[in-house]
């Protein structure tokens, strides 16, 4: 348990160094007005308090992807628990603390709007429409896994039908209702008990110590089909959620519109990554230790699912109460990430409509076609919609970390720490879609399912990112930083 502790230590200790660090490069500004203290509408800009706001926000990014994609990605061996470390603490929470800012500092825009502020109308125009269907497609995803489990633990006939039909009418509420009405109030119920499973289940650990391998201990890839599945960029896809994600960008508007000083930014926007960083690196160790390895693991998701093992788990290490109560927060995980996403749906429709949201009348204008796509999406096989989400995801947060590179470096400020993961994250997203099958069936589809070997698909990423560093390097040069709209300055 060497390992796992010191990873604990140094998710902790990032918050506290490097993430005060990065809040300096960026300028934040106690003294600022928030958007709320001047836009109050009582819908989505509602002032609320900041251990609320944390709470929201870590629920809204926090859905399968640490727990699920730390037990499926854990099986890449030790790198998995280091890509969680460093991934969390120089990549996802910077990533998601600096998307955050920009929204604060442009009164709350979502998404496509302030990375469209930097890279230009034409990457707007495609932001606003990627977004929007990668919202959808999330609201989709995390309706069937929620119902499974909570299907599990009611009787036989509350069926999965039953649970999909709550869940998405409980989504259609979140969507539309003030923010403070629905979400204000269920949440922190979600989030105690998504932080009471992770606390019990790490508890646990410790005592099971003697099955948790360390770092040093076959530091190789132990998936089945390692040849088919390199680290690079598997790894760095699988494990999203628990290190970088794009989704986490879409979120963080929502709370920028409620947050009432700059100096709770940190603590919001970097604090709940880095918290969900120590739920997956919690569920990629209990993995492993509850199944006595890297081989049991893999028997073990031969024959069930990341959901039978989570309820296996949570049932034998911490009894029948607190099994359900670990369920619980591990259901609260998917749902409150679906809802935000559908929620964040309407927002981004609505600033690029330039509706106002104050009234139920123009929020049913833009929600309405949303769910009715959403519901369309849901018909389509779980796996195909899982498969595109994947590498949709971080090609969002592709986009959202050059955007803050280019915020950073035209106002003459320590861009690295953001260029760093864009070039990491290119060069990931790129080689992962032209190597994996659910990227190649799309990109090559005109050339009958040609497959592109490994080497020439690491070729194409490296060379897409130094593309985009040529490109980045080419808009800054001769520029002055005075040329962004006074509101994103």
């Amino acid at each position: 348990m060497i390992s796992f502790s010191t990873a604990l230590l140094l998710l902790v200790a990032g918050y506290f160094i490097y993430g005060l660090f990065v809040s300096r490069v960026f300028g934040q500004d106690p003294s600022r007005t928030t958007p709320v203290k001047r836009l109050a509408d009582g819908v989505d800009y509602v002032e609320l308090p900041t251990w609320k706001i944390f709470l929201i926000q870590f629920l809204n990014i926090a859905g399968l992807g640490p727990i699920f994609g730390a037990i499926m990605g854990v099986m890449f061996g030790p790198a998995a628990f280091l890509w969680i470390v460093f991934g969390t603490i120089f990549a996802g929470a910077v990533h998601d603390y600096m998307s955050g800012m920009l929204s604060l500092r442009s009164d709350g825009a979502s998404l496509p709007e302030i990375v469209g502020a930097q890279l230009g109308g034409g990457i707007k125009n495609v932001m606003r429409v990627f977004a929007l269907l990668l919202m959808i497609l999330v609201g989709a995803v995390f309706v069937y896994n929620p119902a499974d489990l909570l299907a599990m633990l009611t009787p036989e006939h509350l069926d999965k039908t039953f649970w999909i039909v709550v869940i998405f009418a409980y989504y259609m509420l979140a969507t539309l209702l003030p923010v403070d009405k629905l979400i204000g109030k269920l949440y922190p119920v979600f989030g105690f008990a998504l932080l009471f499973m992770a606390v019990g289940i790490m508890v646990a650990l410790y005592a099971h110590a003697d099955a948790m391998p360390e770092v040093w201990e076959g530091f190789y890839n132990h998936r089945t089909d390692p040849e088919a599945n390199p680290i690079f960029p598997m790894m760095f896809v699988s494990i999203a959620c628990g290190a970088i994600s794009g989704f986490h960008a879409t979120q963080s508007p929502m709370m920028a519109r409620c947050l009432k000083n700059e100096r709770h930014a940190r603590p919001v926007f970097y604090g709940a990554m880095v918290t969900e960083g120590v739920v997956a690196l919690i569920w990629a160790a209990a993995a492993i230790a509850f199944t006595g390895g890297y081989e049991g693991l893999a028997e073990y998701m031969g024959n069930g699912s990341p959901a039978i093992l989570v309820n296996d788990i949570s049932k034998t290490w911490l009894g029948a109460f607190g099994g359900i109560l670990a369920i619980l927060g591990v259901i609260a995980a998917p749902i409150t990430s679906g809802d935000t996403a559908l929620r964040s749906a309407r927002l981004i429709a609505a600033d690029f409509l330039g509706f106002s949201q104050k009234k139920i009348v123009k929020r049913l204008l833009i929600s309405v076609p949303i769910f009715m796509l959403c519901f369309a999406i849901m018909l389509m096989p779980y796996e195909v919609l899982w498969r595109y989400f994947a590498w949709c995801n971080q090609v969002l947060a592709v986009f959202t970390l050059w955007a803050v590179t280019m915020y950073l470096a035209r106002r003459r400020k320590l861009y690295v720490i953001t260029l760093l993961p864009a070039l990491l994250m290119t060069a990931v997203t790129v080689t992962y879609i032209l190597y994996a099958r659910e990227g190649l069936s799309l990109v090559t589809w005109p050339l009958m399912g040609v497959s592109v070997s490994y080497t020439t698909a690491v070729a194409g990423g490296l060379a897409v990112a130094a593309l985009f560093l040529f490109l980045f390097a080419k808009a800054l040069k001769g520029r002055q930083p005075d040329i962004i709209p006074e509101e994103f300055v």
